[in-house]
């Protein structure tokens, strides 16, 4: 068949021959003359869905002159002597102008009749032979091969879906050119299998959708942005000047921070917009958000349903949808792009110690993704003081380990203290000062500087906190995001979730089948509550596994520290205790990884049961869920070490059981913080390293390496090919864009471990900032290389991420309490010193925590079987009457003073830290006076302008002999009313259009 190009108004279909499955579209020769082109008609459809707007004359020229409606064709692939001529691989249609602003793909397959025939070809020598033998035998007539019912009926049921797929595809195109929109096809690419439907958005449509969107955009009033004259802002512009090295060079700056003042679009005003260059009005970003926004809006229509492009996409019409990136990166021919400059300035390891292009960002990826680099960024420049403060906290614990005197009572051996057992029977007596070295460690992470350290983070979170809202602040003003508001939020709330729809129109059809019904149709509680009841169920479960899970560790840390006192060999049985703590939090590091991938899969599974019927709630329900479960796998042996082990431990002569013979576990003589601190550094570590950083480095890697070897092409090969390939083709070989929850799950979770536990581990805040310099510009490699661009989706917050951060840092100042008043050593320090020490000091503080037993009261096998020492009486921790008391084995007066004590502290440290969170809370305004400012300068200025650009207009027209003197002095009367008022003031820009004063004259 004749190789040839078709098209009809926007649609035009390219790169191969006309194919079964294929639209049914008109062709013309080359060379033929473009006026027989049809435009297709920008038309009113019951297609698709109808907008605010819609009635007015939204496609007129700007200059009052009317356009044509008709689409503009597309320049002829042939030359004048009939020869095809060379495809631009830019990011544009066939005629090199157009840009390509979207693209979707959708499955080829060859027509049924080829299918019939490659499947009775499969074997050509066996079919050759039994024909020749056939024929030999009989010779009356052509031999007519049977087909295989099975296989026929298979083939009709995919020639059906895939015939179902292509006239769906050809209703939803040809609403998408009522709407004006411009179309190209490609099959004939050099991915087998794909077809590419291209779109471009012409500028009529831009102006209209801009208007319905009520996009903001600059207008041709450039005002000089004057920073305030209070001490903070002075010395942030000083901190600014010195830190001008830092800051990535990613264009030129307007003299003097200059800032262009925005409005909402709309086309009778276009008067006041910089339309100096059209091409460049809208860029890559707005256009393809533009675009998707009509492609939501578009529907596929037929009795009893009403899909949009998400159904489509879920049902398999479309494979995929996405936006393309602005260029190529590699390679000297790269054509300079904003892309290119992200690559260069941004996602590159060489400018780790650059701040990062938060403006660029925005512009290439949308607000959204703005947002989440921006609090990334604050985020990791606070953990800068606090791990400082950490650094020296820890050093401070090395420089006065040899001056503690608990850690030099026990390291003497001339006390000479022997203690009981660990364990029954096979466990034996040992002596004190063979924990020297642990209570020596323990030190370094429990001593009276922690408890500075405590309080210190959590007045950093609530700085943070208020960090980020100033910050947010001024981006939103930078992002002119100030006016965003419940309007916008409700355009967006207006799509459905395919499922939804998918849902709604079953139930449509279970109703109209009962009889007709006319209120519209929606899910309710009632539908949904066995999802509900499933996600209730599978959440217990699902906490209910990890806490066996953290159990079956326990029982791992109690077998195998037997094992190792059972022992024969030296080297086992000198290490137990360090041997066991390893290993046991690498085994709970093994689990926390691998279960957060499986609690990730359910918790987006047990969303998709209870069908929310907007993308925001479904993100929503998504993230909380998640985060109960994967908050829940990482802290749950974090919570068991600090407060439940050496608790319920009982005493020697009467331990308490668990699981048969297995009885609690009991901490070191320097208490459980050790243990804390090494399981916190290696769950954190751990989760950074292999599931934050390997992971998102090696998978990909690991899947090109797949991809290589199942390629029969050699690397030159595959290089020379991706070097002509189209750029929508390049787009699509990377990886979906399945957004960034992920990413802010990640430094939630590492926001956790920061400061929840930080009492016990100061050197988190060091970690987590190393950890985070290597993130940003992983996450910037993989969104600028590895990923498909995302669809710019407009946010003035983070969500339901701050609510979450902001409960984490209200709960870690409990926790910390906690911690250093029933973990740490700290209160039963500060109480011995100032109640029961004879000479104000630590000396005796020992022997103090130690409680006294007879060895004769054990009970029978519970004894060691092979005593090491002979001894009448044994030491052990816990504060309990001798046994030569009244009341042996009895707990003490000290334990009661003592366990009175912790909880007064937690009280007074709870109260009084909140207290001055709340204090600082108060004092630091989340708006930061220049923008409050600058926010109402500009909207005076934004008036002014206005005012003198209408009256330029009216001296124009009186200039070309129209006027109106009492339409000019009523104008001026409403317009001094209105100055005089100023309710401008309280009045978004967004609604000034709807005024009577602000229509053209």
């Amino acid at each position: 068949m004749e190789q040839q190009e078709e098209q009809v108004g926007g649609l035009s279909h390219h790169g191969s021959s006309q194919e079964f499955g294929s639209p049914s579209i008109s062709s013309f020769e080359p060379g033929e003359s473009s006026q027989q082109e049809e435009g297709t008609v920008m038309m009113r459809s019951e297609n698709y869905l109808p907008v605010p707007g819609e009635d007015k004359n939204l496609d007129g020229d700007f200059n009052g002159k009317t356009t044509n409606d008709k689409s503009v064709p597309m320049k002829t692939l042939y030359a004048s002597d009939g020869s095809l001529l060379h495809l631009p691989l830019g990011p544009y249609f066939s005629d090199g102008q157009r840009r390509v602003d979207y693209v979707l793909t959708y499955g080829i397959q060859k027509p049924s009749a080829v299918r019939r025939q490659s499947s009775k070809l499969s074997d050509n020598g066996l079919f050759h032979w039994l024909r020749h033998s056939l024929c030999s035998r009989s010779s009356r007539a052509p031999l007519q091969p049977k087909e295989d019912p099975e296989v026929a009926a298979t083939e009709q049921q995919a020639n059906y879906h895939e015939d179902d797929k292509r006239l769906k595809r050809e209703e939803f195109e040809q609403n998408l050119q009522e709407m004006g929109l411009e179309l190209e096809k490609d099959e004939g690419g050099k991915i087998a299998g794909i077809g590419f439907l291209k779109i471009h958005a012409p500028w009529a449509v831009l102006c209209r959708e801009a208007e319905i969107m009520k996009l903001k955009m600059p207008t041709k009033q450039v005002y000089e942005v004057k920073q305030g004259s209070n001490l903070v802002e002075k010395i942030r512009l000083f901190i600014h000047k010195v830190t001008d090295p830092l800051h990535p060079k990613v264009g030129p700056k307007r003299p003097g921070d200059a800032k262009s003042l925005s409005l909402p679009f709309s086309k009778e005003k276009q008067h006041l917009f910089d339309l100096s260059d059209r091409d460049k009005f809208f860029d890559s970003k707005t256009r393809s958000s533009i675009v998707y926004e009509v492609l939501k809006r578009i529907r596929w229509t037929r009795p009893n349903y009403s899909f949009g492009i998400t159904s489509l996409l879920a049902n398999g019409v479309y494979t995929s949808a996405y936006p393309l990136h602005d260029g190529d990166i590699e390679g000297v021919t790269a054509e300079p792009n904003d892309r290119k400059l992200l690559f260069e300035e941004w996602a590159s390891y060489s400018v780790f110690y650059k701040y990062q292009p938060i403006g660029l960002i925005r512009k290439y990826f949308g607000e959204k993704v703005g947002l989440y680099f921006a609090w990334l960024g604050v985020y990791t420049q606070m953990l800068i003081p606090a791990a400082i403060v950490g650094v020296i906290v820890f050093l401070y614990g090395c420089a006065t380990v040899d001056d503690n005197i608990p850690s030099m009572e026990i390291c003497d051996p001339r006390n000479n203290i022997t203690m009981c057992p660990l364990c029954d029977s096979v466990c034996s007596y040992w002596k004190l000062e063979t924990a020297c070295g642990t209570a020596r460690a323990s030190h370094l992470f429990d001593n009276p500087a922690t408890v500075f350290f405590s309080i210190f983070m959590a007045l950093w979170a609530v700085l943070f906190m208020e960090h980020w809202k100033r910050r947010q602040m001024r981006l939103n003003y930078v992002w002119d995001l100030t006016d965003y508001g419940m309007e916008e939020e409700e355009h967006y709330k207006d799509h459905n979730r395919a499922e939804y729809e998918l849902r709604v129109a079953e139930k449509t059809m279970r109703q109209d089948q009962e009889g007709p019904k006319d209120e519209k149709v929606k899910l309710t509680c009632t539908d949904r509550m066995p999802a509900y009841l499933t996600t209730v169920v599978m959440m217990g479960f699902m906490i209910f596994v990890t806490l066996v899970i953290t159990f079956g560790v326990i029982l791992y840390r109690i077998s195998i520290k037997t094992a190792l006192h059972l022992s024969t060999y030296p080297a086992a049985r000198s290490n137990i205790r360090a041997t066991v703590k390893t290993t046991a939090a690498i085994i709970n590091l093994v689990v926390i990884i691998i279960l957060d991938e499986i609690y990730a899969l359910i918790a987006r599974w047990l969303t998709t049961l209870e069908v929310p019927k907007t993308d925001k709630s479904f993100e929503e329900r998504l993230i909380f869920k998640t985060f109960i479960l994967k908050f829940v796998n990482a802290f749950t042996p974090i919570v068991y070490l600090a407060f439940f082990r050496g608790r319920l431990v009982g005493r020697p002569g009467k331990y308490l059981y668990v699981v048969g013979s297995y009885r609690m576990e009991e901490c070191a003589h320097a208490g459980c913080l050790m243990e804390l601190c090494i399981q916190l550094c290696i769950t954190m570590l751990g989760k950074q390293l292999i599931q934050n950083n390997l992971f998102e480095i090696g998978i990909p890697k690991l899947k090109k390496l797949l991809r290589k070897r199942k390629s029969e092409l050699t690397s030159k090969q595959e290089e020379e090919l991706h070097k002509t390939l189209k750029c929508y083709e390049k787009d699509h070989v990377l990886g979906p864009f399945v957004g960034i929850n992920p990413e802010y799950m990640e430094m939630i979770i590492q926001f956790g471990m920061v400061t929840l536990f930080v009492a016990s581990f100061p050197l988190a805040p060091l970690f987590a900032l190393l950890n985070n310099i290597i993130e940003i510009r992983l996450d910037a490699k993989k969104f600028v290389l590895e990923l498909r661009r995302p669809i710019a989706a407009k946010a003035k917050d983070i969500g339901i991420w701050y609510n979450l951060l902001r409960g984490l840092s209200k709960v870690a100042v409990i926790v910390n309490a906690f911690v250093i008043a029933f973990t740490s050593d700290f209160v039963p320090r500060l109480v011995y010193q100032y109640t029961y020490s004879p000479d104000g000091t630590m000396h005796g503080f020992v022997n103090h925590t130690l409680s006294y037993f007879n060895v004769s009261d054990f009970q029978k096998g519970t004894e060691p079987s092979i005593p090491k020492f002979d001894v009448k009486v044994c030491r052990y921790k816990d504060y309990r009457e001798p046994p030569w008391s009244n009341t042996p084995y009895e707990l003490s007066k000290e334990f009661w003073a003592i366990l009175a004590v912790r909880l007064a502290f937690v009280i007074v440290f709870q109260n009084v830290v909140m207290l001055m969170s709340d204090f600082v809370d108060w004092l630091i305004p989340d708006i930061p006076k220049d923008i409050s400012f600058q926010i109402h300068k500009e909207k005076l200025l934004m008036l002014d302008h206005f005012m003198k650009e209408e009256g330029r207009r009216r001296d124009n027209y009186n200039h070309d002999g129209y006027n109106s003197p009492s339409s000019d002095s009523r104008r001026n009367h409403q317009m001094n009313c209105l100055l005089c008022r100023k309710t401008w003031t309280s009045t978004s820009f967004s609604n000034i259009w709807s005024e009577e004063v602000f229509q053209p004259f």
